[in-house]
């Protein structure tokens, strides 16, 4: 059993996680550009970074219901 801090918690880093991927998708289906000062951040990296966010927000949610 989990304590309340615990499950506030995983609810809130896995509401950031499904943020961050929804984030990431939206960046390839509109093709917004990134810049870091002079750098283009690559879209691989959402390619990337799409399904790891992804999955950490379910796993976050998953512990959450356990």
């Amino acid at each position: 059993m989990t304590s309340v801090s615990h499950r506030v918690y995983l609810v809130l880093s896995g509401s950031i996680f499904f943020m961050v991927s929804l984030l990431h998708m939206l960046r390839l289906l509109y093709h917004w550009p990134i810049l870091v000062g002079p750098w283009a951040v690559p879209y691989s990296l959402s390619y990337v970074g799409f399904p790891v966010a992804f999955a950490y927000g379910i796993w976050a949610f998953w512990l959450c219901r356990s």
